[in-house]
């Protein structure tokens, strides 16, 4: 099938290019980022790739990801041991690293961090919460931090540089009952990360501004001209944030930059496309505890009536590449002879009256929930929806904001029908996707959000977290999603290649795709 390309989104900022301002001299010192800001600013409450592109930069943590294809590097921790059953670890921490408010860290931060995460028991907590206790983090002294585990868990080393460190002593001056700080540090910051929260600069879901922290551990000799100041605005659309880099006024774009925009910002004089592959996937959700995604012969009419290399191909001009299951394909793991579903409207009828002779009602309308501000997600259900409309399925889009679905993603019952994202890189392990997208015990969190529930997918998931060498869980790894696979959780579309607009007075970016590129201590700035 032929796709006619949308060159709606082209004209309308076509139009405002026409009528935008002449460009602002650029501030000295100062960049401004498009990419929005996390729900509140707790990185112990919230995990998702707005709140990495803020806590890579205001926090740090015992390991940390750098490079691509990325590697975990020592960061607060100058090294580790392991016990050969997989059960007891020990961190020894770098001396002399200070606070943002100039305390040092010790191995109680530590300790007081990983057991907050646990309490709270959100976001990075459902690494952790299976196989380890609060009192099982012990500091024997001021740069040692010892983990006890319940029992094996292979994906520990992998998912430890998802814990920020917060101090302590802050954190703990502004409990209110037995809240662990949660109301204070929602809108304050307490890291030593390379740059520091602006207090009184933040206006949630708006902006927010973060200053260079000069006594960062790190120190900045390599970096003769660093950002200074970095001001997040939060664009409530992509092409927001390609006027204003284009205009003068922005320095750095989200990075899912829709291909026309792409080709805008590749003409221009004062700005780049960064270009990179990436490990993070395109996903259609489908609620499997709700009629009529309840019926596996439903699903897979839905994932056989997308049209993957159309979308691939003609609307995002090749940026992309088919990933068939819910695994980035070059990560181990991921089974390479899972073919996956084909675009095929055949298929897909014989499928629905397969589903209907099942007792499924055809004729419900269903509802895809896109973001708002991501119009990929709008020109995928587009597409969607018009081939669906062939088949007599009427697909409704509802415009939605990332923080609204993540809400209603935490029950079955609130969960949309349908809805659409990415699954990002927060740790390099099978664990970050297949791991926490279809094992049952994470039901409640937007990872798991289709609901999919298969005791022996539970089971073999289960077995791969808890060997420690990866040529005994790859295996294990591979049949699970196998078998999600073949009962359609899920409508899998891509594996990224990373769009970012990028401004010319910024030298020397880094990307890695844990964090998508968004740390910001090695950019430099030209005036």
């Amino acid at each position: 099938m032929e796709i006619t390309r949308r060159g709606g989104a082209a004209m309308a900022l076509a139009t405002l290019m026409a009528a935008a301002p002449r460009a602002r001299a650029a501030t000295p010192g100062l960049m401004v980022r498009s990419d929005g800001q996390p729900q509140n600013l707790d990185p112990h409450q919230v995990f998702d790739v707005p709140m990495m592109g803020y806590a890579l930069n205001t926090y740090d943590g015992l390991l940390r990801y750098q490079g691509s294809p990325p590697t975990l590097e020592p960061w607060l921790a100058v090294d580790h041991t392991a016990s050969e059953d997989g059960l007891d670890w020990a961190f020894r921490l770098r001396p002399g690293v200070a606070f943002h408010d100039g305390s040092p860290l010790t191995a109680s931060d530590v300790v007081y961090s990983f057991r907050r995460v646990l309490a709270l028991g959100k976001a990075p907590a459902s690494a952790f919460l299976p196989i380890l206790k609060p009192e099982n983090v012990t500091a024997p002294d001021p740069l040692t931090v010892r983990f006890r585990l319940d029992r094996p868990y292979g994906p520990f080393r992998a998912a430890i540089p998802i814990v920020a460190i917060v101090n302590e002593r802050m954190v703990r001056a502004n409990e209110r009952g037995n809240d662990w700080g949660a109301a204070w540090l929602a809108a304050n910051e307490a890291g030593s990360g390379a740059y520091a929260f602006v207090p009184g600069s933040l206006t949630p879901n708006e902006r927010l501004d973060l200053q260079r922290h000069e006594g960062h551990f790190l120190g900045w000799a390599d970096n003769p001209s660093p950002v200074a100041r970095i001001a997040m605005r939060t664009a409530r659309e992509t092409s927001t944030g390609v006027l204003g880099l284009m205009n003068g006024s922005i320095d750095f774009t989200d990075s899912y930059l829709p291909t026309d925009q792409v080709e805008q910002i590749q003409s221009s004089r004062i700005a780049r496309v960064e270009r990179h592959s990436s490990l993070r996937t395109f996903v259609i959700r489908m609620n499997n505890a709700r009629a009529p995604f309840d019926n596996v012969n439903f699903r897979k009419a839905m994932a056989h009536a997308f049209n993957y290399d159309g979308f691939i191909r003609e609307i995002l001009k090749g940026y992309a590449d088919r990933n068939p299951g819910p695994m980035p394909n070059p990560l181990w793991g991921a089974p390479k002879d899972a073919a996956g579903y084909a675009y095929d409207l055949g298929k897909a009828r014989d499928f629905l009256r397969a589903a209907q002779a099942e007792g499924v009602n055809l004729r419900q309308p269903i509802r895809i929930h896109i973001q708002s501000q991501l119009e990929q997600t709008n020109q995928a259900a587009q597409l969607f929806q018009s081939d669906l409309q062939s088949l007599g399925v009427n697909l409704r889009i509802v415009s939605d904001t990332w923080a609204n679905i993540v809400t209603a993603t935490g029950s079955a019952e609130t969960a949309p029908d349908m809805w659409i994202h990415w699954v990002s890189t927060y740790f390099v392990d099978p664990e970050n996707w297949v791991g926490q997208m279809y094992d049952s015990r994470f039901h409640g969190t937007w990872k798991a959000s289709s609901y999919y529930r298969n005791a022996e997918v539970d089971a073999l998931l289960a077995r791969a977290r808890g060997l420690v060498r990866q040529e005994d869980r790859a295996p294990l790894y591979e049949e699970a999603t196998r078998r999600v696979m073949a009962d359609c959780a899920d409508i899998w579309v891509y594996n990224t290649v990373e769009l970012r607009g990028v401004s010319n007075r910024l030298a020397n970016y880094r990307f890695c795709p844990v964090g998508s590129g968004a740390e910001m201590r090695w950019l430099r700035l030209k005036g």
